[in-house]
């Protein structure tokens, strides 16, 4: 009897626990919260920013957790059973931990106060471990955010044992040694900006976000290491604490948030001209939503993590008119789902991260913990899927499948001109099917043994990449 009360007492625990998620068109793959640490941050999330890391001598994909007590390195190479390869540990108790990662490095920042330390983490022998090469404040003590452009490490609010900078730029020529290139100051001194929250660099532009003082873009002069201003936008309609930005792929657009105060919609710009900012767009996805980070796939995919209402993913490419494809709410307890905001700002969903090649979204939940994500469904609109493409061309060539959904033969059409690849995986990664090709592809596919789901279909051709989503129900 003793036996049979303690496992009721644990299913009800469970169904007590258990969350309903709401969603549109992105559906839960997996989930893990693997901090367990009781010392929490001082606004109480346990989870803050991650990123994602390929493998490709391994064929093994990774979601890099930043969490309060250290990072956790994920293998969501099986997004249904997600597991912890590794854990760095860091200072306990932080609010803030962000990281990008440049060829088999992980480099991590925390802006959490004294004492606190830069990390340099070397992931090639993962799955079975990670490597610390650096962890100290030789090169600085502190940093908000981080960006990776090319061999360029650049790190908003970088904060020393003594001294700090608004922004800095490392060489990572030597990975495991950076050296420093400029500090931003030593340029543009306040009061254009004394602070920068976050950046998005690309081939040494750099869109600074710098909080209440607007949105300035920079460029890194090589030749003489040295920090110019190309244009700024500030005092914009319905301007706040300026967050964070990316950039479309042509270059043309960029989206940006603006964290406080909350409820501020997300602004489209037009930056072909730097001098001269365009407002194209302002949106959100409900009234109240906060919005915190945004990533953009090629020219019409943009990603948005929205603190209490979860992830969104948005079709921008008729940049006018702005669609919404689907959402995953990270975070039940609280948004538009059940319309209230109950809890503090700081709740929900912090980041994301949507280029792994297979196609799966990773979210970082505050609270929850980090989600794997299938958006294939968010996506479906077109046979030229972005997911995994940071290089994803505007016009790439045609990928038909018919008929689609499909129970016994398909037929693929691809109108390519030279050697190409193609390969059918699961959503999981597991490749059903693969052929090589010469010019012009006309193929019959036999699926009657491909079991009921969604499958990628990936044609590689001359370093361009098209993707299309392959429905089977028998």
């Amino acid at each position: 009897m003793r036996t049979f009360l303690a496992a009721l007492l644990l299913i009800v625990g469970l169904l007590a626990n258990a969350q309903p998620y709401q969603k549109q068109n992105i559906n839960l793959l997996g989930l893990i919260a693997p901090n367990k640490d009781t010392i929490k941050s001082p606004v109480g999330n346990k989870y803050s920013g991650c990123w994602g890391w390929y493998q490709a001598s391994k064929n093994k994909e990774y979601a890099i957790s930043g969490a309060s007590n250290g990072t956790y390195f994920i293998d969501v190479t099986a997004p249904t059973s997600p597991s912890v390869s590794a854990f760095v540990p860091g200072k306990r108790g932080c609010t803030w931990r962000e990281m990008k990662t440049y060829q088999n490095y992980c480099y991590i920042v925390s802006d959490d106060g004294s004492p606190n330390k830069f990390t340099i983490v070397d992931m090639k022998y993962l799955p079975d471990s990670v490597h610390v090469v650096h962890n100290g404040t030789s090169y600085f003590e502190r940093g908000h955010t981080i960006w990776i452009d090319n061999s360029k490490m650049y790190v908003g609010a970088t904060t020393y044992t003594s001294g700090s900078s608004a922004m800095t730029v490392w060489s990572l020529a030597t990975p495991t040694a950076p050296y420093l290139l400029r500090r931003v100051e030593q340029d543009i001194a306040p009061p254009v900006f004394s602070y920068v929250h976050d950046m998005f660099a690309r081939n040494d532009t750099v869109y600074a976000s710098t909080g209440w003082q607007g949105l300035h873009i920079l460029k890194f002069n090589n030749s003489d290491t040295s920090f110019s201003e190309l244009g700024s936008y500030v005092g914009y309609p319905n301007s706040g604490y300026n967050h964070s930005s990316s950039l479309t792929q042509n270059g043309k657009y960029l989206l940006f948030c603006d964290e406080v105060p909350a409820e501020l919609p997300m602004n489209l710009v037009n930056v072909q001209n730097p001098g001269n900012f365009q407002p194209v767009n302002s949106f959100r996805p409900a009234s109240r939503t906060t919005s915190h980070n945004p990533l953009i796939i090629g020219n019409k995919w943009a990603v948005v993590s929205c603190y209490q209402d979860g992830l969104w993913i948005f079709d921008i490419s008729n940049p006018p008119l702005v669609t919404q494809l689907g959402f995953f709410d990270t975070y039940p307890q609280g948004g538009a789902n059940i319309g209230s905001y109950p809890d503090n700002t700081y709740s929900g969903n912090w980041g994301a991260y949507p280029y792994l090649p297979s196609g799966i979204i990773i979210a970082n939940d505050m609270q929850n913990g980090l989600f794997v994500l299938d958006p294939s469904a968010a996506y479906s609109n077109t046979l030229t899927n972005p997911v995994g493409l940071l290089n994803y061309a505007e016009k790439s060539p045609a990928l038909n499948l018919f008929p689609n959904p499909a129970a016994n033969i398909i037929s693929l059409d691809y109108s390519g001109t030279q050697h190409s690849i193609i390969e059918i995986k699961s959503v999981y990664g597991q490749l059903i099917y693969r052929n090589e090709f010469e010019g012009h592809v006309i193929e019959k596919v036999d699926v009657r043994n491909f079991q009921n789901g969604t499958y990628l279909v990936t044609v590689s051709e001359n370093g361009q990449h098209t993707i299309g989503k392959l429905i089977i129900l028998h």
